[in-house]
């Protein structure tokens, strides 16, 4: 009896608990959001809201101070009843449950975000809630709202004298998953005429719902085009301002200060750039480097999808590229078309770093212990680009960098910054996840943030030779990688007037009009602005049988804005590289130069107010004038006179700043002796710029190269990445009497 009694009693405490089971599985925990930190208040609010429909309720905006606070509840409990009323419900009952939609309020839930030194940081003041959860989205009103787009069509077709009904059927022409319903319609119509649905007031209420998504896959649980795409802030200016790239958003900066962007052939104002704020800057790294552990773990044939997928869109948008490259720098576009080429060289050689990034094996080193290396990407690197290639140089960095699994801060030259940006919008769109690739951009006070930011392990720089070294002294002091080319008049980050110079050897026995068409096309192509510019001839025997024919073919040359057909010639970058470029042919007349060819004062009909210099040749010159020790950066081509070819390679050799020299000759004899004396990075034999394909390295020697690894090739890859050896050992190991303290070997 005792038993039996024991038994029922066991009985019943199991079935309280299946019952306390159950009404847990139907009242299941809604869980609160992870707490975290965040680039900025739209990504912090997008994660809770994304969060929160994933665990059965929708948040709202409580309170906001846009920009230091905002606080985010449950939308007034989320309980929603079915539209029709059950058979068996009573009188009270339904009188208790009112109309359609009515809802508990009061939630307790609470969610906070502040900003605290540049990043949004996310607290969970209450993480509970007085309701169940939404078993179904649709049953929630914000599922029904409809989107900007839709309210301008609802106040277009009430004003054409479309009823309720007929306009929902029209809406649902386009959107067949809208669950609004005529009722819906009405609210929308009377405010529009009471004044209170302003596009403003929409964004608000929509905020939410940005990136909403269903608990299950049902179809009327959510309609895809649940919010129109409004235009971002940065291009509704007029001048349009560029935009950082922060966390994979593109966001306006909240600097009061930027940079004129002017078109050089008519000096219009295109777009600001601006000078990003340090806390913008310090949430660009934030970003890369929590987009770091996920992006390392890729697998590489993915990171080659999207390299893949990133070269198809740049052949897609190529004349959008030139176009722009053509307004912003002034190049003709045939040259922009170039530039965007060569850079594409770079994403098409990213796209086969799999083979390239393999590792070595050595098998029983010792017995039964094997030997491999890991190639291993860096962490956060980052690169700054001058303004003489807007798309090559930005191609030459980050494609690799981000192929090797490191994650990236670009800072563009302030000069022309638009096509860095588009092809950053390119990469996102082929599939480069939020963070990987950010863009800042700025001057003095960006390129020391990069300098002294600790979570960036590399920089990339190309630009001026004092600003190289600056950047070269003070991230080195950090511990960073660099690499650094320096060749030229400076950007904006310091001002400098010194840099590469690529001389050109011709021979008497140089073939005259294949060199001369040479010459006149690696000295002037790109208004000379580029470092591989052909900016000085040393002519052996003498100049006479030559100058002559040079002066002709460079006045065939047609000199006009760059998006003219016609043009040969663009305008240089601005007026002060012009006045620069003026001041430093006179220096040279001054000291004894002879001035064959003046295209200082060269007028284009209809671009009066371009920064034009026409080809412009000077003869006679020497080691000692002062337009030969600095580089003109300019379509200007310096002549000089050596009795051989020693005295040639001599004047080569004793110049401070040097990336190549070609030999223009028939004889093997003297190329051979040119290749194996010459000092520089690079050899061009009848070959006026020796720039190698993306597989081989971009090499420069002297001052106007610092650091250990090139850009490019083999010597790119282990820029971007650090070298791990492994040593394993796989035997069984018999016990022994005790462990030897002897150094191993084999």
């Amino acid at each position: 009896m005792r038993a039996y009694i024991f038994n029922g009693f066991l009985l019943r405490l199991l079935m309280m608990d299946i019952e306390s089971c159950t009404e847990l599985n139907e009242f299941p925990q809604m869980l609160p959001p992870p707490p975290g930190t965040f680039v900025d208040r739209e990504e912090l609010i997008q994660h809770v809201g994304d969060f929160a429909v994933s665990q059965g309720y929708v948040v709202t905006i409580k309170q906001s101070k846009r920009d230091r606070v905002v606080v985010l509840g449950c939308d007034r409990g989320g309980v929603y009843r079915n539209r029709r009323k059950p058979a068996d419900e009573s009188s009270a009952e339904h009188t208790r449950r009112r109309k359609t939609g009515s809802r508990l309020t009061n939630c307790p839930f609470e969610a906070v975000g502040k900003k605290d030194d540049g990043l949004w940081i996310l607290t969970i003041k209450n993480g509970t809630h007085n309701h169940e959860p939404i078993k179904d989205i649709s049953e929630h009103p914000s599922a029904r709202r409809f989107t900007e787009r839709e309210i301008v069509l609802i106040k277009e077709m009430t004003e054409a004298g479309l009823k309720p009904r007929q306009i929902l059927k029209r809406l649902r022409q386009n959107n067949p998953d809208l669950l609004s319903t005529p009722k819906h319609v009405y609210n929308v119509k009377a405010k529009l005429r009471q004044g209170n649905m302003t596009v403003e007031s929409l964004r608000n209420s929509l905020q939410i719902m940005r990136n909403f998504k269903p608990l299950r896959p049902q179809k009327s649980a959510v309609r895809n085009n649940y919010l129109a795409v409004t235009e971002p802030s940065w291009r509704q200016r007029n001048p349009p301002r560029v935009p950082n790239l922060i966390g994979g958003r593109f966001v306006d900066s909240q600097s009061f200060v930027s940079i004129d962007v002017l078109n050089p052939a008519t000096q219009q104002v295109i777009s600001q750039v601006p000078l990003t704020t340090n806390e913008e800057f310090k949430a660009a790294v934030f970003a890369a480097k929590r987009a770091f552990p996920l992006w390392r773990n890729t697998p590489i044939a993915t990171r080659q999808r999207i390299m893949f997928k990133f070269q198809e869109l740049i052949r897609r948008d190529i004349d959008k590229l030139a176009m722009n490259i053509t307004a912003e720098h002034g190049k003709t576009l045939k040259d922009a078309y170039g530039d965007v080429l060569r850079g594409l060289e770079e994403v098409e050689h990213a796209c086969g770093l799999a083979t390239l990034q393999m590792g070595e094996f050595v098998s029983n080193v010792s017995n039964g212990i094997d030997t491999y290396s890991i190639r291993e990407p860096l962490g956060v690197c980052a690169g700054i680009c001058p303004f003489d290639f807007p798309a090559m140089i930005p191609l030459w960095m980050f494609p690799l960098a981000v192929t090797c699994g490191n994650t990236f801060i670009l800072k563009p030259s302030e000069k022309d910054p638009g096509a860095a940006v588009m092809l950053a919008e390119l990469a996102v769109e082929a599939g480069l996840p939020n963070g990987v690739l950010n863009i800042v951009h700025g001057s003095n006070e960006i390129v020391n943030a990069i300098c002294d930011d600790d979570d960036i392990k590399a920089i990339s720089f190309v630009g001026p030779n004092v600003a190289g070294t600056y950047v070269y002294a003070r991230a080195s002091a950090k511990g960073k990688r660099i690499q650094s080319i320096e060749n030229w008049l400076a950007d904006c980050c310091l001002q400098s007037n010194v840099g590469a110079k690529n001389h050109a050897v011709v021979m008497p026995d140089a073939s005259m009009d294949a060199t001369l068409n040479a010459l006149v096309a690696a000295g002037f192509g790109a208004a000379g602005q580029k470092c591989m510019a052909l900016s000085t001839v040393v002519f052996v025997g003498g100049l006479n049988p030559w100058e002559d024919k040079l002066v002709e073919h460079a006045k065939a040359i047609k000199v006009n804005a760059g998006t003219e057909p016609d043009a040969d010639l663009g305008p240089v970058i601005s007026k002060q590289v012009k006045e620069q470029i003026c001041k430093l042919i006179q220096t040279g007349v001054d000291t004894g130069a002879n001035l064959v060819l003046d295209g200082r004062n060269i007028e284009v009909p209809e671009y009066e107010h371009g920064s034009f210099v026409g080809p412009t040749i000077l003869s006679s010159v020497t080691t000692n004038m002062e337009c030969y020790k600095e580089e003109v950066f300019g379509p200007v081509l310096l002549c000089m006179q050596a009795d051989s070819i020693e005295e040639a390679i001599n004047i080569i050799n004793r110049h401070k700043y040097s990336n190549g020299a070609s030999i223009f000759t028939t004889s093997g004899v003297a190329a051979r002796k040119f290749q194996t004396e010459i000092e520089v990075g690079q050899v061009g034999i009848n070959v006026p710029i020796s720039v190698p394909l993306p597989f081989s390295s971009f090499t420069s020697c002297k001052p106007s190269f610092a650091g250990d690894l090139n850009f490019d090739g083999k010597a790119g890859i282990q820029f971007y990445t650090q070298v791990k050896m492994v040593t394993q050992q796989w035997k069984d190991l018999l016990g022994s009497s005790g462990a030897s303290l002897l150094m191993p070997s084999s």
